[in-house]
C-alpha cells in the first residue's frame, strides 16, 4: 500500500471513531439490557398484583355466598322458631332482625309448601303465590343459592335505585322443616349492590389513579358485573369472557405466570388477570368467573418509563464518552482491551463485573469513570425497583389481612365469635366508661354437654347448641351482644344493664331453657354466671373472669341456676 492510499484521518481521529463507535455500543447495550431486565420484573410484579386483586376478590366473593346460604339454613333449620306458624311474631321479629343486620337484603319472606307468602319485610308479596319462583322451587328441596337476576314481583314494590338501574338480586334460601315435615321455605332476596361493596372493601387506594377494575361474569361467560360507568357500555358491546380459555381453566386450578394482555371488545387492550371462584359449599357453586384488568398503558408505564430512562442515560453517557475519546491518543488499545472485556462480562451476568477505573490518561479515566456511573445508577434504578416490589407486596399482605377480618362469626350457630365477641366488648365498654353507664355480662354454660355428644353423636350435640342460640337471640334484645366463645360455652353482653336487671335476664334465660323438650335428649338445661361492670377501672378480663367464676360456682350448686358475682 503506497502513502497516497492510506487513510487521510489523523490516528487521533481514528481511534476517536472506533473508540467512540464501540463505547455507544456498550452504553447502548448496557442501557437496552439493564432496562429489559427492569422491564420484565416491574411487568411481572404489576401481574403477580392484578392477580392477587382477582384471587382475593374471589375468596371474599365464596365467602360471603357461603355465610349468607349458610345463616338461611341455620334459620331454616331452627323448629322452635316455627312450631308457632310461619305468621307466628316471633317469625316477622326474626324476618325484621335479619334485615336490619344485612340491609342489602331488600326482601325477607317465608313461604307455605304450596307457595303462598304468609310473612315477609315490611309485607312485600304478603298472600302472594310464589310457587313458580326458582328459589322457591329449588328451595323446597334444599339449601339453594341462586344466580343474579333482574326483579320481577318486587321491582314496583321497592323505591327507585340509588344509581337509578333495575334492581337485580342474588337469591338465597331453604326449606322449613319441622321434624320430616317440610312446612315451607325461608327466601331472601339479596341485593346485587352488595357484591359491589365487598370488591370495594379490598380495591388499593391507588385503585382508580391506576384504572384497575374489577369483572364478574358467570358460569356462560356472560357479564353479570362491571363498574358502574363500564356495565352498560360492555353489555351493549357484548363483551363475554375476554379470553374463551378461561372458562376451561378448573375451579380449583392455580394461576402460575404473568397474566396476558387481552383485547377487550371497547378495542383497547388489558393486562387481564383471571381467576374462577371457589365455592366452599356446592350450594353456593355458582360457577362465576373473577377478572380483573388494567389498562396496559398504565400497567406496564413503569417499565416503559425504566427503560427510557436507562436508553437516555446510556445515550448521553455514550456521548460523553465519545468526546472524551477524541482526545485519547495514547495507550488506549489496552484499556480498550479492558472495557470490552468488562463489557462481554457484564452482558454476561456475570458477578462482581463491573466497567474498571483505568489510569492509561486522564481522558480514559474520565471516560471509565462515566461508565462506571451510568452502571452505578442502573443498578440503583433497580433497587428502587426492588423497594416498589416490596412496597406492592406489603400493600397485598394488607389485603389478605382485611380479608381475614371478615371470619368474626361463628359458622355453627351464626352468633359471633370469640374474636368478634372481644371487639364488641371493648366497645361496649369503652362506652360504658365514658357515659357512666351500667355493663353487665352473662356466661351460659350446657349442663352435662359431654354426656350428650357421648350419648347421642355430635350432630345432636351441635342441634343443642344451635336451638340454645336461638333462644339467647330471641330472649335477649336486639342491642345485647351474644356470642359463642367456644364449645358449650355462650356469652351475652348487656349495655345499660345492672346487676340485679342482668340477674333477672339470666334467670329468664335458665327457666326459658329448662322448660323446652328436645325431641332427642329430653329436658337440656343451663347454668348462667353474672357479672358486672365495677367502675371505669374494670377491664374486659376481670369482668369475663368473675362470670366464668360465678358460672363455675353455678355448676358446682348443682347447675340449672343463676349466680351473681358482682
Amino acid at each position: 500500500m503506497t502513502e497516497s492510499s492510506t487513510p487521510g484521518h489523523s490516528l487521533r481521529t481514528q481511534i476517536a471513531l472506533v473508540f467512540g463507535t464501540l463505547v455507544v455500543a456498550l452504553s447502548v447495550l448496557l442501557s437496552v439490557g439493564f432496562g429489559e431486565v427492569l422491564k420484565q420484573r416491574i411487568q411481572r410484579d404489576a401481574g403477580a398484583s392484578l392477580q392477587g386483586v382477582a384471587d382475593n376478590t374471589a375468596a371474599l366473593l365464596a365467602n360471603g355466598l357461603f355465610d349468607r346460604v349458610r345463616e338461611v339454613q341455620v334459620l331454616a333449620s331452627s323448629e322452635v322458631l316455627w312450631r308457632n306458624g310461619l305468621e307466628a311474631p316471633e317469625v316477622i321479629h326474626m324476618l325484621a332482625r335479619q334485615q336490619a343486620i344485612h340491609p342489602q337484603s331488600l326482601w325477607l319472606g317465608v313461604a307455605d309448601a304450596q307457595g303462598i307468602v304468609r310473612a315477609a319485610s315490611g309485607n312485600m308479596l304478603v298472600g302472594q303465590n310464589v310457587s313458580e319462583r326458582p328459589w322457591f322451587q329449588a328451595g323446597i328441596q334444599n339449601a339453594h343459592v341462586g344466580d343474579v337476576h333482574p326483579a320481577k314481583l318486587l321491582e314496583s314494590l321497592l323505591p327507585p335505585s340509588r344509581n337509578g338501574d333495575p334492581y337485580r338480586f342474588v337469591d338465597f334460601s331453604a326449606p322449613i322443616r319441622i321434624g320430616p315435615t317440610t312446612v315451607g321455605v325461608l327466601g331472601v332476596h339479596g341485593y346485587w349492590e352488595w357484591i359491589n361493596e365487598m370488591i370495594q372493601t379490598l380495591m388499593p387506594a391507588a385503585a382508580h389513579a391506576q384504572q384497575l377494575e374489577v369483572f364478574i361474569f358467570d358460569k356462560a361467560g356472560q357479564l353479570i358485573h362491571a363498574p358502574a360507568e363500564q356495565q352498560a357500555l360492555l353489555q351493549k358491546l357484548g363483551q363475554t369472557l375476554p379470553d374463551p380459555s378461561f372458562a376451561r381453566v378448573p375451579a380449583d386450578a392455580q394461576n402460575p405466570g404473568t397474566p396476558p394482555v387481552l383485547r377487550w371488545v371497547d378495542d383497547k387492550k388489558y393486562l387481564t388477570a383471571h381467576t374462577r371462584m371457589h365455592a366452599r359449599n356446592a350450594e353456593s357453586d355458582l360457577g362465576w368467573h373473577i377478572v380483573a384488568r388494567m389498562p396496559v398503558d398504565i400497567a406496564f408505564a413503569e417499565a416503559e418509563q425504566a427503560v427510557q430512562r436507562a436508553l437516555l442515560g446510556g445515550l448521553v453517557a455514550a456521548l460523553i464518552a465519545a468526546f472524551l475519546a477524541w482526545l485519547a491518543a495514547r495507550r488506549l488499545s489496552e484499556d480498550l482491551d479492558a472495557l470490552a472485556r468488562a463489557a462481554r462480562d457484564l452482558e454476561a451476568g456475570k458477578p462482581g463485573a463491573e466497567i474498571p477505573a483505568t489510569q492509561s490518561s486522564r481522558e480514559v479515566r474520565r471516560l471509565s469513570w462515566a461508565l462506571r456511573r451510568m452502571t452505578h445508577r442502573l443498578l440503583a434504578a433497580n433497587e428502587a425497583m426492588e423497594a416498589q416490589v416490596q412496597l406492592r407486596t406489603q400493600q397485598l399482605e394488607d389485603a389478605n389481612r382485611e380479608l381475614g377480618l371478615q371470619a368474626r362469626s361463628d359458622p355453627l350457630t351464626g352468633l359471633l365469635n370469640r374474636r368478634g365477641f372481644d371487639a364488641q366488648m371493648n366497645y361496649a365498654l369503652a362506652l360504658a366508661r365514658r357515659s357512666g353507664r351500667p355493663l353487665s355480662l352473662i356466661t351460659v354454660d350446657v349442663d352435662h354437654f359431654k354426656r350428650i355428644n357421648d350419648t347421642h353423636g355430635h350432630d345432636v350435640g351441635d342441634e343443642v347448641l344451635q336451638r340454645l342460640a336461638h333462644t339467647l337471640a330471641q330472649r335477649l334484645r336486639d342491642s345485647d351482644v351474644v356470642a359463642r366463645l367456644g364449645g358449650e360455652e355462650f356469652a351475652a353482653l348487656l349495655p345499660d344493664t345492672d346487676l340485679d336487671g342482668a340477674r333477672a335476664i339470666a334467670q329468664t334465660l335458665v327457666d326459658a331453657q329448662a322448660a323446652l323438650t328436645d325431641p332427642v335428649v329430653g329436658r337440656i338445661t343451663v347454668s348462667a354466671g353474672v357479672s358486672t361492670l365495677r367502675g371505669a377501672d374494670d377491664t374486659a378480663q376481670r369482668l369475663m373472669r368473675r362470670g366464668d367464676e360465678a358460672l363455675y360456682e353455678a355448676k358446682g350448686q348443682g347447675r340449672n341456676r343463676v349466680v351473681v358475682q358482682g
